[in-house]
């Protein structure tokens, strides 16, 4: 019987949330009865593209400085997927959902959508868009019930819109005593020093200049404390000069990582300052590595965190609160082993991404079986 032919389209294979779901979720698909294309279009972000392969998948770019130009390479796509027999489109963020619902105009393969963000965050351009194209698909998988709720409420749509939580591999993602020592020994942090950190593209959504401020309270209130702030982004140098400004001691910028466990390894705490978020990705890996979290109640982190249960949560923009949570689990052991090992927990129970997967399969039989009624 012949393979479905399932092509992912997005604009970028660097490390984003959406982006580093490509290879995970790969390598957990039934390949005995899918094949699995991806195409891309900014050559510069491929962190992921030798994931992708090493896990059987199909890789190609289609070049484009900006997102005119992505629109421009529908009819790349739409030879691509008649040369290579495609049986549906699974797109991902917005230019290419957009490049999609073009591609399905001209050639009736069925498109799968993923949205990771809420509407309202979007640039008007953005918004406009999706108003027009949304219903050009077969149907839109939000990442968390915020999501979904916001499709809902900003566009009139006509096609069937579910929720599908992200998850993470729990068996990949889990704590590594051998890198904890490696990465203490790099950055030459003490045996017993506790580590605050995160793992976030430098961009605004993320807000690292309260993320920065609140490890500044952190580190005057707990003298001792270390920080890793993996990443890198538009706001690098941004920060770098916050940080500078600040005169901030012992915060470590180790840049893009695309072997985050070792890192994840090496945080007590896991703090995210983010002002939006769909269901992030890094904080499900980090609770799945027994980091203990605390965050803003950025969209839905909400529904992976239980406050005062599986985390700490807090005001978006509240800097007080994110140092005032942060000490209070560092200067209390018992409750940080605590948190720790309820957001493993919470992760393994609720966020499987073998449950993910399987769930996406069925989606995806579920379109074509109603394509071919």
């Amino acid at each position: 019987m012949p393979k479905t032919k399932i092509l992912h389209i997005i604009k970028s294979l660097g490390r984003g949330g959406a982006e580093m779901l490509l290879p995970e979720t790969l390598q957990l698909h039934n390949k005995d009865k899918f094949e699995f294309h991806y195409i891309y279009f900014l050559p510069w972000k491929d962190q992921m593209v030798e994931a992708i392969e090493n896990a059987g998948g199909y890789v190609k770019c289609f070049p484009a400085k900006n997102n005119i130009e992505l629109l421009l390479s529908v009819n790349k796509v739409v030879d691509y997927s008649k040369k290579n027999k495609i049986n549906l489109i699974h797109a991902h963020l917005p230019w290419s959902g957009f490049l999609a619902r073009l591609v399905h105009k001209r050639t009736k393969i069925p498109v799968v959508y993923t949205e990771h963000n809420i509407q309202e965050r979007y640039h008007k351009l953005t918004k406009a868009l999706n108003r027009l194209s949304f219903n050009w698909q077969s149907m839109a998988l939000g990442v968390s019930k915020d999501v979904s709720d916001s499709i809902n409420s900003n566009i009139h749509v006509k096609i069937p819109v579910k929720t599908l939580l992200n998850g993470v591999n729990t068996q990949k993602f889990s704590r590594d005593m051998n890198a904890v020592k490696r990465i203490r020994d790099l950055y030459e942090i003490p045996e017993n020093a506790l580590v605050v950190g995160n793992v976030a593209v430098f961009r605004k959504q993320k807000d690292l200049r309260t993320w920065v401020k609140a490890f500044r309270l952190i580190s005057d209130g707990r003298p001792g404390v270390y920080g890793l702030l993996v990443g890198s982004g538009p706001q690098e140098e941004e920060i770098r000069d916050l940080i500078k400004d600040l005169n901030i001691q012992n915060l470590m910028l180790p840049g893009l990582q695309t072997d985050t466990i070792p890192y994840f390894s090496a945080m007590d705490i896991f703090m995210m300052s983010s002002e939006f978020e769909g269901l992030p990705v890094a904080l499900l890996e980090a609770m799945s590595m027994e980091c203990a979290v605390v965050s803003t109640k950025a969209g839905g982190v909400t529904e992976a965190v239980r406050n005062n249960k599986d985390g700490l949560l807090v005001d978006i923009g509240d800097v007080e609160a994110l140092a005032e949570n942060s000490l209070r689990l560092l200067n209390n052991k018992e409750e940080l082993q605590c948190f720790k090992e309820n957001a493993r927990k919470r992760v393994v129970e609720d966020f499987s991404l073998l449950n993910m997967v399987q769930n996406l399969e069925v989606h995806y039989y579920n379109i074509l079986n109603s394509k071919l009624n």
